[in-house]
């Protein structure tokens, strides 16, 4: 990440780079800008180590690399041609990450899940699942999502849980499909 340069297109996030491959408008790269803002925050306020630190913001910067990029592309990287279209993102920018030789299982199971979430997550995923959500540019409780992100680096096993049931409720109420993965992990925090 680069710390001191400003996207014009990202006003308030810090310009976030992003692989020639990654597939994002000005919007979405706002989007990325604030999660890695986020977890950066959280992982300075939380001391991690440099190494796990940096996972985090890589995190952060890639979740969302192949958000727009075409249906027909997203199926041909994954192979997946039955899951919803906007499901396939976070596992196709996984495959691609690791053909590049991204080695961190971490960072690629935060990546590939971070639209459903996995019971298997450690702090990485967790950490983006949250960012993800409460990252400031969403429109919907503001006020709440703000005192969550601050609670984050003291409490972050409590907030983790309360954004799970959060955005479960939320699922429940739209009458959304609530994934295997989403089931597997709320019954592992409950």
């Amino acid at each position: 990440m680069k710390d001191n340069l400003m996207d014009s297109d990202s006003v308030g996030s810090p310009y976030v780079e992003l692989p020639k491959w990654a597939e994002v408008g000005a919007k979405r790269r706002a989007h990325i800008g604030r999660v890695t803002a986020l977890l950066s925050a959280w992982s300075a306020g939380m001391r991690l180590d440099a190494a796990k630190a940096n996972e985090w913001i890589d995190a952060g910067r890639l979740h969302d690399s192949l958000r727009e990029a075409s249906e027909e592309e997203l199926r041909r990287i994954t192979g997946d041609n039955d899951s919803p279209v906007g499901l396939l993102h976070g596992p196709a920018a996984a495959i691609r990450l690791a053909e590049e030789g991204e080695k961190r299982a971490a960072l690629l199971d935060a990546i590939r899940y971070h639209t459903v979430g996995s019971p298997k997550w450690d702090s990485t995923g967790k950490a983006l699942y949250m960012a993800d959500y409460l990252e400031p540019g969403r429109k919907f409780l503001h006020e709440d999502r703000e005192f969550l992100a601050s609670q984050v680096p003291h409490a972050f096993e409590g907030v983790f849980r309360q954004v799970v049931r959060f955005r479960l409720e939320w699922s429940i109420r739209e009458g959304n499909f609530i994934y295997p993965e989403t089931v597997a992990l709320w019954n592992e925090l409950r």
